[in-house]
Order: C-alpha cells, then sequence, then structure tokens
C-alpha cells in the first residue's frame, strides 16, 4: 500500500508540487489581504442593518464596473483557496470568510453572520481583530 502510494506520488510529483505551491502563497496573502480586511470591518458591522453604499460614484463608469468585477474575481479566488485549505495546510473558514466579505450576492450578509457565528470563524476573528488593536466585532 505504501509502496503505491509513493509511486503514485512519484508520478504526480508536479502536481503535488503546484498544490504545495499554491497551499502556501494561498495562506501568504490570507495572512496578509484576509487579516486587513477583517481588521478593518466595523465593530457592528453584523449588528446595524444599514448597509453601506458605495463610494465609487465619484469616478467614471469604467472605474465604476473593473473594480466590482476584480472585487468579485479576488472573493471569488478567496472562496476556492478556502475550500482547498480544508483539505490542505492553511485557514481554510478564515479564508472563505475573506472571500465572502469581497463578494457581493443575494443573501450575503445572512451567510456573513452565519459564519461568523460559527465558534470556528468567531474566535481566530476576534484574535485577530484584537491583535490588530481593533474592538471586537459586536454580534447578536
Amino acid at each position: 500500500m505504501l509502496d503505491r502510494l509513493m509511486d503514485l506520488a512519484g508520478q504526480h510529483a508536479d502536481i503535488l508540487l503546484a498544490l504545495s505551491l499554491f497551499s502556501l502563497i494561498s495562506v501568504g496573502v490570507t495572512m496578509t489581504l484576509g487579516v486587513r480586511l477583517i481588521a478593518r470591518l466595523p465593530a457592528d458591522y453584523f449588528v446595524n442593518d444599514i448597509r453601506r453604499e458605495g463610494s465609487l460614484t465619484r469616478y467614471p463608469l469604467i472605474v465604476r464596473i473593473v473594480i466590482p468585477v476584480l472585487k468579485n474575481l479576488l472573493g471569488f479566488v478567496f472562496i476556492l483557496a478556502g475550500v482547498l485549505m480544508l483539505v490542505l495546510p492553511g485557514q481554510g473558514l478564515l479564508t472563505l470568510f475573506a472571500g465572502l466579505l469581497l463578494m457581493n450576492f443575494p443573501g450575503k450578509f445572512a451567510c456573513e453572520r452565519w459564519l461568523v457565528n460559527r465558534s470556528q470563524v468567531r474566535r481566530p476573528i476576534q484574535w485577530l481583530r484584537q491583535r490588530s488593536g481593533q474592538p471586537p466585532l459586536i454580534l447578536d
């Protein structure tokens, strides 16, 4: 059995190397961008029902189109990385949360509330906010 796994790993060494590099890069991206995103959330984000409108109205139309598309693409990449990190090394749930925060879709706020109320997500988020000098998130 072990010999078969070693043969399989030898045959697919390039795929294993690519997955390992992707995992390392996604951990780095999560630790930098994801932490900053979570630290910048207002403390009352999950109890305030009034959603903040985008501040892109003063920019040309092309910018108002490109920025949300890029933001959604980055969020999608974070979500994919988070799903992969559920089985690969990394902060899978935290990366999923950061991706959800970046994306725009119907029911996003309810999904965010559900996810952040999971203790596996809530504890690391509160810890990151504390380390960043931010007040803890106010949750229902």
